[in-house]
């Protein structure tokens, strides 16, 4: 992975110059003159750890992370995967690794199989230092509460999975729910969820280093509220033609919102975006 623009002089300083227990990147950077070699996770994870919490209260912090092909498809046949690459992966993982909690809707559970997030032994120190758990939790969106509870993101998640809903839900939902061991957060006064309300339900049971793997519904919901405060974006070198979604859906928003480059990564043409609120 070669950096193309630096990351900030700040978090490039963070980044160390060993590998991390166990773990090489697949991807390669030009460190300086003449070098280009492997990246490692801990300096993955330096260049995306979330901003210092400012003294006080923590404010939550909100990224997404998405895929997009060269002609702006999201997906390809419904899934992500095949517009993707190993690398992409590494930095999925690497993001999961620095989050409290994933935050995904319902429809994308559904299309993407989700499972429960996995403890990471090349992250576990990291998040034991910053009072993490072994790993995040997983908060799904979803209004109906229309979820399969025999799959393992209920049954056998490593750390309780959590459901962002309305107060309208329907109460045998909301059971079923419970009893397959779920905690339900309500987040909204009617049926749908309201993002700013999510945010906040989270940040009260401390979970204030947010990321979202969408899907694009859920972002732009996100985007329209103005709770988003960083985009991670991965171009694909693909194109793919056909009617698949943007990153981002719904309704659109009276004023474009501005984001700042932050940081850019490259390998085999896969470009790694990342992009905060100006």
């Amino acid at each position: 992975m070669r950096r193309l623009f630096p990351v900030t002089e700040e978090t490039a300083a963070q980044a160390p110059a060993g590998s991390p227990e166990g773990e090489t990147a697949g991807a390669h950077a030009a460190h300086g003159p003449g070098e280009n070699r492997e990246w490692s996770l801990a300096e993955l994870a330096a260049a995306y750890a979330y901003p210092e919490p400012a003294p006080g209260a923590p404010r939550p912090w909100l990224r997404a992370n998405m895929v997009s092909s060269l002609d702006g498809a999201a997906q390809h046949e419904g899934r992500s995967q095949p517009i993707s690459s190993a690398t992409d992966m590494r930095i999925f993982g690497t993001l999961r690794a620095l989050a409290d909690v994933v935050v995904v809707g319902a429809e994308t559970v559904r299309q993407e199989g989700y499972r429960p997030a996995r403890a990471r032994a090349e992250f576990a120190g990291a998040r034991e230092a910053a009072g993490q758990g072994p790993a995040p939790a997983i908060a799904v969106v979803s209004a109906s509460l229309e979820l399969d509870f025999t799959l393992p993101l209920f049954t056998s998640p490593l750390v309780p999975t959590l459901i962002l809903t309305g107060a309208a839900a329907a109460p045998d939902r909301v059971a079923a729910a419970e009893k397959a061991g779920a905690r339900v957060l309500i987040a909204g006064a009617g049926m749908g969820v309201e993002p700013a309300r999510a945010v906040q339900a989270l940040a009260d049971l401390g979970h204030t280093r947010l990321l979202t793997e969408g899907g694009p519904r859920l972002l732009g919901q996100l985007i329209a509220a103005e709770v988003l405060d960083e985009l991670c974006l991965t171009v694909s070198p693909t194109l793919t033609a056909g009617s698949a979604q943007r990153i981002a859906g719904g309704p659109s928003v009276a004023v474009p919102h501005r984001f700042e480059l932050v940081s850019l990564l490259e390998e085999d043409g896969f470009l790694f975006g990342r992009y905060r609120r100006s």
